[in-house]
């Protein structure tokens, strides 16, 4: 925050989007921050889309089983509904909402309020997911999270997912997703093939 010359403070709006594959640290870096945000006195307020019930009903949880409260909402436009006189807004999972979270996120971005979003960048076949690229394209600042691949230990490229089902989305953990890197990955699409064919 700067001050201007009536010596009142202004906020400069920005947003930043932590995206990448399962299991490489998105809510967990997330709520870091919004914790940080927190204890340096700022107003802050983190949303999750209402389908999200892996962990919990109403708090964000990282797959280490950090956590930080929050509002679920069933559609973008609530956000900016419930966003009035915050400093920071946090998103996890915003893969799950609608396109309309780009406007919604700019909107807040211009009020001065900094916005944070976490999301899968790719759905289980690696097609772009959800507002997270356009997301990319407008932010002030984009972390591209990383895990690790199971089978060679490189950086993790999707999340490949272990279930047979064709639904773009599926909620799950480790039973039902594993990182993979893009070699690992394709090898494993291969097998699947393969095994259908025999």
């Amino acid at each position: 925050m700067a001050t201007n010359n009536q010596g009142e403070f202004h906020r400069a709006g920005r947003i930043e989007v932590v995206c990448g594959s399962m299991f490489s640290g998105k809510t967990e870096e997330l709520i870091r921050r919004m914790k940080r945000a927190k204890f340096a006195k700022q107003k802050v307020e983190i949303f999750k889309p209402a389908i999200d019930v892996r962990y919990s009903e109403e708090d964000v949880v990282s797959h280490d089983q950090n956590h930080i409260p929050s509002t679920p909402v069933d559609s973008s436009a609530s956000i900016l509904l419930l966003s009035s006189d915050i400093d920071v807004v946090g998103i996890d999972e915003a893969q799950f909402l609608d396109e309309g979270l780009v406007d919604v996120c700019n909107e807040l971005a211009n009020r001065g309020v900094r916005v944070i979003v976490a999301g899968l960048d790719m759905d289980f076949k690696g097609v772009p997911f959800g507002p997270i690229p356009a997301l990319c394209a407008i932010a002030d600042d984009v972390t591209k999270a990383h895990a690790i691949c199971v089978k060679c230990g490189s950086l993790a490229y999707l999340s490949h997912r272990l279930i047979k089902s064709d639904k773009r989305v599926v909620l799950g953990e480790k039973d039902e997703y594993e990182p993979l890197c893009r070699e690992c990955y394709n090898k494993a699409i291969a097998e699947e093939q393969q095994t259908a064919n025999d």
